[in-house]
């Protein structure tokens, strides 16, 4: 548009009022859009994904969190599966059953990485073994720490290759989907929801 355009405007455009030709001006194609920092880009999409935040600072407050986890969904003297041994001191803490489980309210775990611009969790075989999202309790805790965001996961995958340089795990998958949607699309196909928990440890 033309600087004299812009000041006297034109015939075409007489009819519009200012504060319309000023929304126009503002969905230009051209306007570069704003990208957000990747810690505000993961927990914009992964809480419209329907997964459940909660940030902490320290050790302490993981443990904190966990408690009110727990509290909120009667977990407490319920069976909870676990393949990670690191994270075995939360369920010992509170007495949590984790060995030979039949009936696993839930299962906790860590994760590879946090996929930023869709929101979803990166996992393999370190955290799954050889079982499909389908196959584990749909009720979810996951530990992970800043220092695991990625943007892509495209990413991501390139963090496995260069993280297990020799022993590469195997049955590696993404979960992004935190709520049961009522009305399945092409995009929802073949994917399995969780009721997700993330308590996320600053580590950066």
């Amino acid at each position: 548009m033309s600087l004299f355009r812009k000041i006297f405007g034109s015939t075409s455009d007489t009819s519009k009022s200012n504060k319309e030709k000023e929304k126009e001006e503002e969905k230009s194609p051209y306007t570069p859009e704003v990208k957000l920092p990747i810690d505000e880009m993961f927990t914009y999409h992964f809480k419209k994904n329907g997964g459940k935040f909660i940030y902490c600072e320290n050790l302490e407050e993981v443990s904190e969190n966990f408690i009110n986890i727990l509290e909120e969904n009667d977990w407490f003297e319920k069976e909870a599966l676990c393949f990670d041994n690191r994270l075995n001191y939360l369920l010992d803490e509170n007495k949590l059953p984790h060995t030979n489980t039949k009936n696993p309210a839930f299962i906790l775990s860590s994760c590879e990485n946090l996929i930023a611009d869709e929101g979803s969790i990166l996992f393999s075989s370190n955290q799954f073994k050889h079982f499909k999202p389908n196959e584990l309790p749909t009720d979810m805790v996951v530990f992970a720490t800043t220092s695991q965001l990625v943007n892509t996961k495209s990413d991501g995958l390139r963090g496995i290759k260069q993280k297990y340089d020799r022993e590469y795990p195997t049955n590696i998958t993404t979960i992004k989907y935190f709520e049961e949607v009522k009305e399945q699309d092409f995009l929802h196909y073949g994917s399995c929801h969780k009721n997700l928990y993330l308590l996320l440890l600053e580590d950066l």
